[in-house]
């Protein structure tokens, strides 16, 4: 393996004892540990055969099951399987947000991704007749979610991944638009709007639009504003992502039972609620025989063979699976649907001397993608002519729907007799790791990003590290022309391409997928609004699933980039044995005032300092932050904190974490991160309202108010709204007080409460 396959392979998918301590020795170890664990599932006297079946599918790269698979088949640990899932519908009470926020936690604790349609809660505004208050709105719970899901994330290296909908009617839509243009906000969550054709259909004829909730108008606008207004924020924020949610649900295999109003994060897997769906990807680049030859072409017969043998092991892994809940292994048992999909499509383009994009490079797709179609269908046919139908399957209603009856007559007459074991078995996974790890093949369907690019790779410790690698077919090109060898045209890249290639090479393979393909269309910055949002229009006219783009920005950024060629080879050194050549460390990422050292800063006799007041619902005494500087090649950095307050509960944890920070904070360098993990802390009991901000713990209120410090005094740029109103909170009764629930300035002393004149809430001194 390649340096950074070997290091994927070390990092996410070798295992280990909990001490560290490697199981698998090599990656034959986990290939075997893998193929044995799904073969489980066979009857016992063929284990033996099919786990050498299995293995002889994974070596070499050639089938690769996704993550969860190959990090968690065999290891005997609580995990799942499940890459993807989409979460129960929200109840639109406290007791079933709380409880799906509870599934939602549990489900990414065991390392599944999660979606949740928000459209089910009641928009801003709105009565809740129980309390008499009015609601909050779907926007500023989901600030509860992406909480949370720093709190998990921060337990272990893997980030949390979510997606969240909202319905193009919701009252509260254009507030989700617009939810990312804060910086920092959301930041755990893929947004995505739920277009309907008959709002395609308002905005081609400029018509009207109703925004309902519970069959109450709340508003009427155009349909053509609010479309461009989706436009206008994808354009400038790479999101929110549209999903053409009455196309998903007519195309659906299981129209007949099951209605989808969600995606998994990356959107290729449309689910119902409790839904999910296992993810792996047959490596095309590994499949082409003769390649940058006039005879190269892939070889059908192994893609067919791979294909069926792909199957049965995506089919075992529902079985041998745990689940976070039980509802979706209910779910999951019913229906067996899979998600087998294509990395490494690009690179195989490249091996075959055309250019993606290129007429010839789609009728190429579609060839490949039918031959997996139509394998993948005989092969779950076949399964269930061995070991049964999905227990869901309905013959009548399943070969009416259209995915079905456009497969071969011998398929469908199978199926007729047979059953089928899989409801639905293609998706196309962005397989960005999983690439990686099979020596950075080219990405699912995408185009090659780049022929050599730097990569930020987040480390378990919460750091990023950099490092630079080049593509598999640009390698081998190199090794056999030779290093510097002119690239002929039909090596083209994502900052080549015209967003038409991107969109055609979606619409070409979306017949052949059976679920839904995630893509990113890669825009120039200097594209014009006009030209990007045709774009989207294309998408739909063409009977793409969903719209996905990137436009470079200064909000999102991106986990790769580009290294500039000429400064690499200027830079490189090559070892004399023909090793890696190595590169100099990038230099650190400049912030206000950070300077790098081992040994603590001595502290000076005086400091700079400001102390800050913050109120906490359930305590009845106010805690004091204060916060030193001190200058160093003069900018003012933080040095050390204090937390004070008559509530000797606190006493032990906050002289305990003033004591870590202050360390921290001596130490020079970047902290930062220890605002992002304050912030991340999310008390199961509840947080409150703060300055119209929900914070999750009064950890992450503490977090917020050193942010706000660092902002104050130049050390760090402003990332959001801060929950204080001012930099420096002065006596009390000297301004109006915000109230701990609602966050209102409206908070008074009462007979002898302190009592909020908008919601009611009220606390005795």
């Amino acid at each position: 393996m390649s340096e950074i396959s070997a290091s994927i392979w070390d990092m996410k998918y070798r295992l280990k004892s909990p001490d560290g301590t490697p199981v698998d020795k090599d990656v034959t170890d986990s290939w075997t540990r893998v193929a044995m664990a799904l073969a489980e599932a066979e009857a016992p006297a063929q284990r033996v055969t099919r786990a050498q079946e299995f293995a002889h599918a994974l070596a070499g790269h050639k089938f690769l099951p996704a993550g969860r698979i190959l990090a968690g088949a065999g290891t005997g640990r609580a995990v799942t399987l499940f890459n993807c899932f989409v979460m129960g519908t929200i109840a639109d009470s406290m007791d079933g947000i709380f409880s799906a926020l509870r599934e939602a936690a549990l489900t990414l604790q065991q390392g599944g991704g999660i979606g949740y349609d928000f459209s089910t809660l009641r928009p801003k505004g709105a009565l809740v007749k129980g309390v008499g208050a009015d609601a909050s709105g779907p926007v500023s719970f989901m600030e509860v979610w992406d909480a949370m899901c720093r709190t998990i994330m921060s337990a272990g290296s893997r980030r949390g991944a979510m997606m969240a909908t909202l319905r193009v009617d919701h009252p509260d839509i254009e507030d989700f638009i617009d939810a990312k243009r804060t910086p920092g906000r959301l930041s755990n969550f893929n947004l995505s709007v739920l277009v309907s054709d008959a709002f395609m259909a308002a905005v081609k004829a400029d018509a009207d639009w109703d925004l309902v909730f519970g069959g109450k108008t709340y508003r009427t606008i155009k349909a053509k504003a609010l479309w461009e207004r989706i436009m206008r924020s994808t354009y400038d924020y790479a999101e929110p992502g549209v999903i053409f949610i009455d196309r998903i649900n007519s195309a659906n295999n299981l129209a007949y039972c099951e209605t989808i109003a969600a995606t998994n994060p990356c959107g290729e897997q449309p689910l119902p609620p409790y839904g999910a769906c296992l993810l792996g990807s047959i490596n095309l680049a590994k499949l082409i025989r003769h390649p940058f030859e006039e005879n190269a072409a892939l070889d059908m017969a192994e893609l067919e063979r791979l294909t069926a043998t792909a199957v049965r092991m995506m089919d075992n892994a529902i079985d041998v699976s745990r689940f976070p809940l039980p509802e979706q292994q209910a779910e999951a048992k019913a229906k067996r649907r899979i998600g087998l999909g294509v990395t490494g499509l690009a690179d195989a383009l490249i091996f075959c001397r055309v250019r993606y994009g290129a007429p010839e490079s789609l009728d190429l797709i579609r060839t490949w993608l039918a031959a997996i179609s139509h394998a993948a269908y005989r092969a779950s046919m076949e399964l269930a002519r061995e070991k049964g139908a999905f227990p869901l399957f309905d013959a009548g209603e399943y070969l009416a729907r259209p995915h079905i009856a456009a497969l071969p007559d011998d398929i469908r007459d199978g199926i007729a007799r047979f059953g089928i074991r899989n409801a639905l078995l293609t998706s196309i996974a962005p397989t960005g790791t999983i690439s990686l790890f099979a020596d950075n093949v080219s990405s699912g369907i995408e185009p090659v990003f780049a022929f050599s690019y730097n990569r930020k790779v987040l480390q378990p410790d919460g750091s990023k590290r950099e490092e630079t690698v080049s593509d598999y077919a640009f390698r081998a090109f190199e090794d056999r022309f030779g290093e510097g060898a002119a690239l002929p045209g039909y090596f083209v890249t994502a900052q080549t391409l015209a967003p038409a290639d991107h969109l055609a090479v979606q619409a070409a393979a979306q017949p052949y997928i059976d679920s839904a393909i995630s893509k990113t269309i890669n825009v120039p910055a200097a594209i014009s609004f006009e030209d990007f949002a045709h774009v989207y229009r294309e998408a739909y006219e063409s009977g793409c699933k969903g719209c996905t783009t990137y436009r470079p920005n200064d909000v999102t950024g991106s986990v790769l980039s580009v290294e500039e060629p000429k400064a690499i080879a200027a830079e490189a050194v090559m070892a004399r044995d023909g090793g890696e050549p190595e590169l100099p460390l990038p230099p650190p990422e400049p912030r206000g005032g950070v300077v790098y050292m081992t040994r603590p800063l001595d502290r000076p006799a005086e400091l700079l300092g400001c102390t800050y007041k913050i109120k906490w619902l359930d305590s009845d005494h106010a805690f004091y932050i204060t916060i030193n500087d001190i200058e160093k090649d003069g900018r003012r950095r933080p040095f050390e904190v204090f937390i004070n307050s008559k509530n000797m509960e606190a006493y032990a944890w906050a002289l305990a974490l003033t004591r870590m920070i202050s360390a921290v904070f001596r130490r020079g360098g970047d902290i930062s991160f220890v605002v992002d993990e304050l912030k991340a802390i999310f008390d199961p009991r509840g947080g409150q309202w703060m300055n119209g901000r929900y914070v999750p713990s009064l950890l992450a209120a503490i977090g917020e108010v050193i942010e706000r410090h660092l902002v104050e005094i130049g050390f760090m740029g402003q990332r959001g709204p801060s929950i204080l109103p001012d930099a420096q909170i002065p006596a009390e009764g000297a301004r109006a007080r915000f109230c701990p629930r609602c966050g209102d300035a409206s908070f008074v002393k009462l007979e002898g409460c302190d009592s909020c004149l908008s919601c009611g809430y009220s606390k005795c001194s």
